[in-house]
């Protein structure tokens, strides 16, 4: 029964559409589930209803069920879900902030190294769908709708806490610094109220600085990346150097395995001044410099300043704010809040949708039940505006990575795809994605045929580099 309590472990669904293809013995999910299975994710919210169980605890669940090779055949030319990765020390919250943004049950505990393997689920995205605007009831195929916001999807990865020295294989080590090698962007989950040491021990409120966190995970990072490059830099150098080999291309083979780009490559070279440095002329002062910016880009850190709701934490936040908030997005949250609060809507105690500043009550509560609500009230939304975890994913993709989100369809007037589904679908574009992106992630074909788009708002006729804008509504057109 959820109380006072704003820890809770029964398991509650998750409500979404997916479709399962043609059952086979013969492909297992675990195929999917590898490099792929992002873009399984994807399909199995893009495709179809299974209008017979609109209701069902994904993604976790498609692990014990098995797909057709046309399944996996299509899952091949989908995008990738963008990947936010949960990072901090154990006992930070990071496992309870993955539950409430997700709404998968896992281990919750306070002591250090409670999630022994990376928890992996889907989180989504919150904007102003564009259905009220044009006056329309939207038929949501690979999001949802509620009260005119649309949620997009997104994967998100709680890997187990990291410690001073991880790097070193200290704690758990390595193994799950590796789990954040597909990572776009970063969500540091910090005890903003300073009541755990720098493992993880539960110590007095106020006993640490969460500032020390921040720094020693950024060390852990870059000292990561940093042995990755220096175990056969010589060797490398020389390539560069004598070689002829280019010094952007050869490094981005390098960093390759962490999702590095060259272009990030060449951006990082440039900050730093080593373009025209001899790469046999580098210190370990400008291997390590180089590390941190590429990082910087390549992963960039986005702060939960978690357990905002004690009292102690506030003058940790303010005090963040000011020496760190012209170097990262600091986002004041409580996950156990949200956990409480996405509970007790699914429960129909409230109404409350993530990202809101304040609930509803819409039944008859028990004591315990007003005095869990009353205290989220009080000392989370109206001190902060919101519980912060739907901010901080928000901001991590539309602010951090810079993705827009695009409504397409096949009919201009009506809004419609070939099904008559109203907007049902939105995509998240990276930055810079033009209309013939957009096509390809509709559908191979439709970039390949790609003739011309056309905003639906103004009717403009839009040519294939034109670069999308969040909330676009775009039909794309082909050729015969």
């Amino acid at each position: 029964m959820w109380g006072a309590s704003l820890h809770s472990k029964s398991p509650i669904p998750i409500h979404g559409r997916y479709f399962l293809g043609t059952p086979t013995k013969s492909v297992s999910a675990s195929i999917v589930m590898g490099d792929l299975k992002s873009k399984a994710l994807y399909h199995l919210m893009k495709a179809h209803a299974d209008k017979s169980c609109p209701t069902t605890t994904i993604p976790l669940k498609l692990i014990e069920t098995t797909y057709s090779r046309e399944v996996i055949n299509a899952v091949e030319d989908l995008p990738a879900l963008p990947l936010i990765g949960l990072v901090g020390k154990p006992n930070a919250g990071k496992s309870t902030f993955f539950s409430a943004a997700t709404l998968i049950d896992v281990k919750i505990a306070p002591y250090p190294f409670t999630t022994i393997e990376a928890n992996k689920g889907v989180a989504y995205t919150r904007l102003k769908c564009v259905c009220q605007e044009f006056g329309v009831k939207d038929n949501p195929r690979n999001s949802s709708c509620v009260k005119g916001w649309r949620f997009a999807p997104v994967e998100l990865i709680d890997v187990a806490g990291l410690v001073p020295d991880a790097w070193k294989g200290k704690g758990l080590g390595n193994r799950f610094l590796d789990e954040l090698r597909r990572a776009d962007v970063l969500i540091h989950v910090v005890d903003a109220s300073g009541s755990t040491d720098e493992e993880g021990n539960p110590i007095k409120p106020g006993s640490h600085d969460p500032v020390f966190d921040v720094e020693f995970l950024e060390r852990e990072i870059d000292m990561w990346i940093y042995q990755i490059l220096q175990k056969d830099w010589d060797r490398t150098a020389r390539l560069m150097e004598y070689m002829g080999a280019n010094p952007a291309e050869e490094l981005a083979k390098r960093l390759s395995g962490l999702g590095v780009a060259q272009d990030t490559v060449e951006r990082a070279l440039n900050e730093t001044g080593l373009t025209n440095k001899r790469a046999t002329a580098w210190s370990q002062e400008d291997l390590f410099l180089f590390v941190k910016t590429v990082r910087s880009y390549a992963k960039p850190l986005i702060i939960a300043a978690n357990k905002a709701d004690i009292d102690v934490a506030v003058d940790n936040i303010k005090r963040m704010q000011k020496e760190l908030g012209n170097k990262y997005v600091i986002v004041p949250s409580s996950a156990e809040a949200e956990l409480a609060l996405r509970k007790a809507a699914s429960k129909g105690l409230i109404e409350y949708l993530p990202g809101d500043s304040d609930f509803e009550v819409k039944t008859e509560l028990t004591k315990r039940q007003e005095k869990a609500l009353e205290y989220i009230r009080e000392k989370v939304l109206k001190r902060w505006g919101s519980t912060g975890v739907q901010e901080a994913i928000n901001r991590a993709i539309f602010d951090v990575l810079g993705y827009v989100a695009v409504f397409p369809v096949e009919n201009e007037t009506k809004l419609t795809d070939h099904e008559g589904l109203v907007l049902p679908d939105v995509f998240l574009l990276p930055r810079g994605s033009t209309a013939r992106d957009l096509a390809y992630v509709i559908h191979t074909e439709l970039g390949e045929k790609f003739a011309f788009a056309i905003d639906v708002r103004t009717k403009r006729r839009l040519p294939a580099d034109y670069m999308v804008q969040h909330r676009d509504v775009i039909k794309i057109v082909t050729t015969r």
